[in-house]
């Protein structure tokens, strides 16, 4: 097994052979050639990803070219009407909010959005939610709750914003109230950890009836590289935190943190991000249908009961 990124530096070059030659004019000997790649991309690839360190996984869950909340609406979503603004500061464009139809159910959705081009990226601040994005994010929950909505949550961000004027407009209190709001929220939730799940911005998005993580996703109350940095006071090991944090979608289902993991395909949900797309909304499909089995007093009481069951000790 290769360290760091270097594990994927094969198959994105057999990828590209592939792309290369499918630009030609098709012949008997090219499809011969693109079938020896093809075959040749898919050992590679179950041979890399067999072996992955929860450090690998972390890089994998990171990727660039992972389907983000604009890309599972696109697919997943009708009828999208996008929300913006929290009604006290601003729009915070790390979060996205708006109602829209999912195989013939009226839903809301909420979730991150990172961004890929540069200019995206700085205009989504990364995926790094300021107070008024959980406050939207909030403002679309309760209108969910009101019109009796069932909510979808997408989660895929480092963390919340640590800027100081993040602070100054209350980013604790935000994430705070989202966590006692959606405790209570009386309406079925369905959280998708979908790449990289990061502190209590993730957390402030991620209480729900069911959650659900990506196959290569990650999920913790800290980075890797923040954890080796409180606790060595050296980000170089960073794979030594992220193997002692069990921050995995098998880790987290074996503690009880998480409900179920979504299978990606083969090489990643960045290798075939529609596939990944579709996969993901056949879980939340059978997800829905599994909690609309609940009377509303029924699904609070699973609810309250789901976390209060995380953390304990056994024998206590």
């Amino acid at each position: 097994m290769l360290p760091e990124t270097q594990f994927e530096e094969p198959l994105t070059l057999l990828r590209r052979k592939i792309e290369e030659l499918e630009r030609f004019p098709p012949s008997s000997a090219q499809k011969v050639e693109i079938g020896k790649l093809r075959e040749e991309l898919d050992r590679q690839t179950t041979a890399a990803f067999a072996g992955l360190t929860r450090w690998q996984r972390t890089l994998v869950a990171r990727h660039a070219e992972r389907p983000y909340t604009l890309d599972y609406i696109g697919q997943l979503i009708g009828d999208w009407a996008e929300l913006h603004g929290d009604r006290h500061f601003g729009d915070d464009p790390a979060i996205v909010c708006g109602l829209g139809t999912f195989r013939g159910r009226s839903l809301v959705v909420v979730g991150h959005q990172k961004g890929r081009t540069t200019k995206e990226r700085v205009h989504r601040n990364f995926g790094q939610p300021r107070p008024e994005g959980y406050r939207k994010a909030l403002r679309a929950m309760q209108l969910a709750e009101r019109f009796r909505l069932p909510v979808l949550s997408l989660v895929d961000t480092p963390g919340a914003f640590p800027g100081i004027e993040g602070e100054e407009r209350g980013q604790a209190e935000a994430i705070a109230r989202n966590l006692i709001e959606m405790a209570a929220l009386r309406t079925p939730i369905v959280v998708v950890v979908a790449g990289e799940g990061g502190s209590g911005g993730a957390l402030a998005l991620g209480l729900g009836d069911r959650v659900l993580m990506m196959e290569h996703a990650v999920y913790s109350v800290i980075s890797p590289e923040g954890c080796a940095a409180i606790l060595w006071k050296d980000q170089e090991r960073k794979a030594e935190a992220a193997e002692a944090m069990k921050l995995t979608a098998p880790d987290l289902l074996a503690l009880g943190v998480i409900d179920g993991i979504i299978a990606e395909p083969s090489g990643g949900a960045h290798a075939d991000p529609r596939a990944a797309i579709d996969r993901v909304g056949d879980a939340i499909e059978t997800a829905f249908a599994e909690l609309a089995r609940y009377d509303l007093k029924e699904l609070l009481e699973r609810r309250y009961n789901k976390f209060r069951r995380m953390g304990v000790v056994a024998g206590t």
